[in-house]
Formats: C-alpha cells, structure tokens, sequence
C-alpha cells in the first residue's frame, strides 16, 4: 500500500488552507481590530500563507524567496500564533514575553547562520523542525496540564504534542538517517510531518476560535455573576449558590455560617469626601476580606454598602472569631490612597440547616443582628441564633 504522498499538493493544500483562514478570520476581525489576541493571531496566519506560498513555488524562484524568505516567515508566523494562544489563557507574562523574543530572534539568526556557513539540507531541515517544536511547547504544556484547563484546551495541548512529537521527529531523522530530507522528496516520515502540519492548520484554527468563544463565555458569565466595583458576587449569584451549599450542608447535617456586614456611616463618606472616596472604601474592603477567605466561602454584594459572606461547615464559635479578626484589621489598619479610617458592623447567624432552612430566613434573622451591632455603637459583632429568633 502506498503510503507516500506528493509534498507540492500538501504545500498547496496548506497555503490554500491558511488563505480561506484569513478571508473568514478578517471578516471577524474588521469588527474586534482592537483585540490584540486576534491582531497576533491574524498576523500569524498571513506569515504563514506567505511561507507556504513561497514554499510551493520552490524550484521556480530564486532559494533566497522559497529558503531564506520563507522559513523567516514560518519562524515569525509560528511565534505570533503561539504568543495568540498564551495570550488566550492570559499566561503571556513579561518572562515568556522575552523568551519568545529571544526564541524567534535565535531562530531566525540561527538558520541563516547554517545557509552560510554550512549550507546543508539536513541540517537545516533539523533546524527548523526542532527549535518549531521548542517554540509550541509552552502552550502545549499549558493547556494541558491547567488545573482549569477546559476539554477544549486539553484537546488542543494534545494536537499540539502531536506535532512537537512529529517535528522532533522530522529533525532527528534529519540527522540520523540516510534518507534525503528535501522539500518535495517523498518519505513516510515526510508525509507524516507535513500532514500533521495540515491536521493543526484546519483544528488549531477552528480550536482557536472555539477558544475565543469559551473565553468570551466566561466573560459574560463573570460579567452576569459578579460585582464590577468589588470583584464581588453580585446578589442574585451568591443566593443560587448559596441555596446550593445550604442544601449540601442540610443533607450533611453540617453547619453554616452567614455573616451580613455593612461600612459604618458610609453615606457620610460619600457625602463629605465624594462618591470616588466611597467606591475605593469599598474596593479596600472587598480585597481585604478575599485574603481571608477559604476556597468554598461565598462573598457577595447585596446592594450598597451591603456585603454577606457564607461560610460552609464553620461552627458559631468559628465564625464569631472570623468576623471580628476582620472587624479588627479594618478598624486599625491604615489605608494607602484613603483620606480616612472606616469600620464594619456584623450581624452572624450559625445554623444546621432544616427542611424549612433557606438563604432568606438567614438574611432575616442576620439583619436583626446587624441592626442590633447598630445600637450598640457600631464597630462590633452581634450574634442571634435562629433559636432566638423563633421564641422572640
């Protein structure tokens, strides 16, 4: 069975392959020219239809275009895809920003510095294929092994493997073996390169833009969920998930603790130093109490000023001691940015859940104890117990 295919027709398939990308990926990108993830990606696609292009038509120009021009090209391209997609996961930090730098400039110096002075086929095709397949394998890494990492992303570092595990290939076979690496001279492990080549050209594009989807997603769900000032949940977020962790907590028959809070005097605050005091008391806040939550604790913005944190499996006496280390740190801390001191009020309520058991009989019983925190100075933490309640 003849496995070997003819390399011009899979350059050709390529270069056709990249130009129908662009032609799709412009018409989104006329629309979204300031995202600068798409402006990496849509650059990296038009090197890479210039490098295939000139590639195919090896033999009939001068080797400076289809050797020098080209691989110069496919180095450029490859880097800027990649950078598209750490870019995508938000891991393209100032140090693998340099490395990258680094990497395309030794690549692009290194391969020419092997046209003139050791001009050899192999070697340069052991070259190129190699230091490629060093420069994929950060995201490769990334999207697999990122405790977050989406099926999506998962799949994609694995085809990503796939062709780090075919270059790598390609360039030690270029080294080791007798058989001829040119351009268009047909071999199994040729075909297997170049067709894997294919294989990341039509699923990493159309993988791409399920990526930009999934992170648009997410987006809009952190938009819908989440307080924009605070970083906070917003009120209608935090009682779904908290009607969830109560129901969890009730067939566990183990405690929950809510705490209702909100900033002494705030409306003088804002009436005496603006509104743009106001908002970074609360922004100082929210910071604040997200270092001193755990991973399964909900913090939420109820409206306001108005803030109520949830806390799983924390007994009366546990609770009682979290608010008022935070009450503590607010009151004497000093705040960078901030004319004023301010302090918090708590209302705290521990419960085993019951059948009749909801996030809205814990808001009321917890509002009485804010209210009582209220006359009893400010500043403080007061406690009602649902027992309390019912007999009162």
């Amino acid at each position: 069975m003849e496995l070997l295919l003819d390399m011009k027709t899979i350059f050709i398939i390529l270069f056709v392959g990249h130009v129908f990308s662009l032609i799709l990926i412009s018409a989104y990108w006329r629309e979204h020219k300031k995202d600068q993830i798409l402006n990496y990606f849509f650059v990296a696609k038009c090197l890479q239809a210039i490098a295939w292009i000139f590639l195919t038509l090896r033999g009939g120009i001068p080797d400076v275009f289809t050797i020098s021009l080209a691989n110069t090209a496919l180095f450029l391209g490859l880097s800027f895809e990649t950078m598209a997609l750490l870019k995508l996961r938000q891991a393209f930090t100032n140090k693998i920003k340099k490395f990258y730098l680094f990497i395309t400039i030794f690549n692009i110096a290194g391969f020419h510095m092997i046209i003139l002075m050791h001009n050899v086929e192999s070697f340069r095709v052991a070259f190129a294929s190699i230091m490629s397949a060093v420069v994929i394998i950060i995201p490769a890494y990334r999207f697999i092994t990122e405790r977050k990492s989406s099926l999506l992303s998962k799949m994609m570092g694995y085809l990503y493997l796939l062709v780090i595990l075919s270059l790598t290939s390609r360039g030690v076979a270029a080294l080791i073996t007798n058989q001829t690496m040119g351009l268009f001279t047909p071999g199994l492990i040729q075909s297997f390169s170049f067709l894997t080549l294919f294989l990341v050209m039509f699923l990493g594009n159309m993988g791409f833009i399920f990526l930009l989807k999934e992170k648009t997603d997410e987006e809009l769900v952190r938009i819908a969920s989440y307080d924009d000032l605070t970083n906070t949940l917003n009120r209608r977020t935090f009682i779904e998930r908290a009607t969830q962790i109560i129901y969890e907590c009730k067939k566990q028959k183990k405690p929950v603790s809510f705490l209702l809070f909100d900033i002494d005097f705030f409306k003088k605050i804002n009436d005496k130093n603006g509104h743009d005091i106001g908002d970074k008391v609360l922004i100082d806040l929210s910071e604040r109490i997200h270092q001193e939550l755990r991973s399964n604790d909900l913090f939420g913005r109820y409206g306001g000023d108005e803030f109520a944190i949830l806390l799983p499996e924390m007994e009366e006496g546990e609770s009682t001691d979290f608010a008022e280390r935070i009450r503590k740190e607010i009151e004497v801390a000093k705040f960078t940015g901030l004319p004023l001191n301010y302090t918090l009020s708590f209302g705290v309520v521990t419960v085993i859940p019951e059948e009749n058991t909801n996030i809205d009989s814990l808001y009321v019983t917890c509002d009485k104890a804010l209210y009582l925190a209220k006359q009893r100075g400010r500043n403080c933490v007061c406690r009602i117990s649902c027992e309390a309640k019912k007999n009162a």
